[in-house]
């Protein structure tokens, strides 16, 4: 089991807490701003400050998460979110913060997002063996869907007893406990650079034109972000509000993604494909199900069936193809290739929100979800019928380092960066 391995078992304790945080302060913060006095068009100010400097961030943060050391990037970070919410909760709690200091401290935030992801992906082959890799990306994945379901729940009532600023300063401790388990990791400092940033870009860029597979699951999510994931999250609570019976049901039908997601990633462990990205693909499926419900004005319980499936479908991909790619790529290029893939994938769905409200009211939300839907089920045949897709195969690493090492009755030897596979995952849409 790789909770067994020391240094993942430590990151993960770490890293689960602050995302918890994070979900719970992203509820904090709405209300942080309704309360001092902010109005819906200056809660979307502070959300594009959340969101447009992380996809920006987000190349330079690979190759700096590559020549610097993973480790090193999310420590800065992390101790960076720690200072900007501490900031953010003294501020409310001496009283009514103005509109620029929450973008300020949002669009910060979001740049330390923008650096510690790239990072993460890269980190993995270094705090797990590479037997044990698919079963850490399955939990990395249900820690995240996890948070997503309690964090909401537990500020909602913890702002209910308390206020935002309680809420926001837990998260600034819950990144402080990030910090300390990532310094606790035992793993080999990075080496020293030895090419510029640009060169080790355009190593990067070539490794990701070299792989048709990485290209083609790159647009497909970038595309699918814009033509069906976006809406989804746009339209799905107007129509709620319209016949579900709002706020309560799409609250429910949420939840649902996320527990779909945690109960498809624990089903994942110990498990492994010979064709991850035909699974991977398999899975994108149940993202347009909630989308085409939601056109159909299916009811609750079904939507959120819907939403179910696409959790799960979720979890599957995000796990193999992370795994596709950590056995693809060259360990000392994951940052910037998990960058390059993150960016292009993420850049059209964020833009898309600005351009998909004005269309629904021309079309109506129900008419445009089921365009969603009807693209993502083609886009996701598509990708099924390539070559590309159905080449790439799971390699066995052999045995589990801990395996190895208690075989030869000596201790777990510390963790270093192993040697590169044969001769990259851009991570599936979120809610």
């Amino acid at each position: 089991m790789v909770l067994g391995e020391r240094n993942f078992r430590v990151f993960y304790v770490g890293y689960a807490t602050s995302l918890l945080g994070s979900a719970m302060s992203r509820i904090a913060l709405t209300f942080a701003v309704l309360d001092a006095g902010g109005s819906p068009a200056d809660l979307g100010f502070v959300f594009a400050a959340s969101v447009v400097p992380q996809v920006l961030i987000m190349l330079p943060g690979g190759v700096l998460a590559d020549r610097l050391g993973r480790r090193r990037m999310m420590l800065v970070t992390d101790a960076g979110r720690v200072a900007v919410q501490g900031t953010l909760a003294a501020a409310l709690f001496a009283g009514r913060p103005p509109l620029w200091l929450f973008m300020l401290l949002s669009a910060l935030l979001a740049t330390g997002e923008g650096c510690f992801n790239p990072a993460l992906a890269g980190l993995r082959v270094e705090i797990a063996s590479p037997a044990r890799l698919p079963d850490a990306n399955a939990l990395i994945g249900v820690a995240g869907s996890a948070a997503a379901v309690l964090g909401p729940a537990l500020a909602g009532g913890l702002i209910a007893v308390t206020s935002p600023a309680v809420v926001i300063a837990v998260d600034a401790v819950s990144y402080a406990v990030s910090v300390l388990a990532l310094a606790a990791l035992r793993i080999t400092a990075a080496n020293a650079p030895t090419q510029s940033p640009w060169r080790d870009l355009a190593d990067g860029w070539a490794i990701f034109r070299s792989k048709a597979w990485l290209a083609a699951v790159t647009l497909q999510f970038a595309l699918f972000n814009l033509f069906t994931w976006a809406p989804y999250l746009l339209l799905g609570p107007i129509l709620a509000k319209e016949y579900l019976g709002g706020a309560g049901a799409w609250g429910a039908i949420m939840a649902t993604y996320a527990a779909g997601s945690v109960l498809a990633g624990l089903a994942l462990l110990g498990r492994r494909v010979r064709r991850p990205l035909v699974v991977c693909t398999v899975g994108t499926f149940g993202y347009p199900v909630p989308c085409l419900l939601l056109a159909l004005h299916a009811p609750v319980y079904l939507v959120a069936m819907g939403a179910l499936a696409a959790g799960a479908g979720s979890a599957v991909g995000g796990a193999f193809r992370a795994n596709a790619l950590q056995q693809q790529v060259p360990p000392q290029m994951l940052g910037r290739i998990n960058a390059l893939t993150m960016t292009g994938s993420f850049a059209l769905g964020s833009a898309g929100y600005a351009l998909i409200g004005p269309l629904a009211e021309l079309v109506g939300p129900a008419t445009l979800l089921g365009v969603a839907a009807g693209y993502g089920a083609l886009s996701s045949a598509v990708m099924l019928a390539l070559p590309a897709i159905r080449a790439v195969r799971w390699q066995d690493p052999g045995p589990a380092r801990h395996d190895l090492a208690r075989a030869d009755h000596d201790p777990m030897p510390p963790v270093t960066e192993p040697v590169p596979q044969p001769v990259p995952q851009p991570t599936p849409p979120r809610a």
